[in-house]
């Protein structure tokens, strides 16, 4: 074990334990990867594991066509979501799918997500796209390709009455994607509960809140949070 692997399996730990402790926990399913810098796929949460039961050690990788070639464990059957879009995109170094309830709640009720907080303006760029050819699992590379597809150049993916995809240049970056993205939904379901006349951001003020709230510092200075506030492993 290399140190570079090391760090990548502690980097899928913690990013599961930290969507687990932001709510996105569903428990034994949703799963986080990150890309294997020698190209042999994904280092991937293992199966039959919460997220936030994820240790390093819980951790392996997984080949393109699904054959776990370290660490051993049962092999999530969703791989495909994270081995197809790292393969079209190459900009992407972390994946991310879980099941969060206010991101399923409001792509299930067809509603565009609209930036009336901060958390939004995130997605500025490309919004956030919807996967519809199957609600099912995603279990096989054809599908995985179709989710690719969907989520074409975005951050984001709802997959609809099923949870999201959120990609990144690192796993890090993909993890505060996906709290963002469930913070967004609900605040968005919680403003329009109130019913009156809701107001947002047009889209040129969106791309310029993006570009002010969330560079790449502090992205990464969100995630050094929310590891900070983790409960040490037991």
């Amino acid at each position: 074990m290399t140190s570079t692997e090391d760090s990548l399996r502690s980097t899928v730990a913690t990013s599961a334990r930290i969507l687990a402790a932001t709510g996105a926990g569903d428990l034994i399913w949703g799963h986080v990867s990150a890309r294997d810098p020698a190209g042999r796929g994904a280092w991937l949460k293992q199966a039959s594991y919460g997220l936030d039961e994820i240790t390093p050690e819980r951790v392996h990788l997984v080949s393109p066509a699904g054959d776990v070639l370290d660490g051993g464990g049962q092999r999530h059957s969703e791989y495909p979501i994270h081995t197809e879009v790292l393969a079209a995109r190459p900009d992407v170094g972390g994946v991310v799918h879980v099941h969060s309830r206010y991101a399923v709640a409001l792509a299930a009720a067809a509603a565009e997500l609209l930036p009336v907080s901060h958390e939004a303006n995130y997605f500025a760029e490309h919004g956030v796209p919807r996967f519809t050819d199957t609600a099912d699992l995603i279990l096989t590379q054809d599908l995985g390709r179709s989710v690719a597809r969907a989520l074409g150049d975005a951050q984001a993916l709802f997959l609809v009455n099923h949870g999201i995809v959120t990609v990144g240049p690192d796993l890090e970056t993909a993890t505060v994607a996906a709290v963002i993205l469930d913070r967004a939904c609900q605040q968005q379901l919680t403003t329009l509960g109130y019913g009156g006349t809701p107001s947002w951001s047009d889209p040129e003020e969106s791309r310029a809140k993006c570009e002010h709230i969330y560079s790449d510092e502090a992205q990464h200075q969100v995630w050094d949070y929310l590891a900070r506030r983790l409960d040490p492993i037991a």
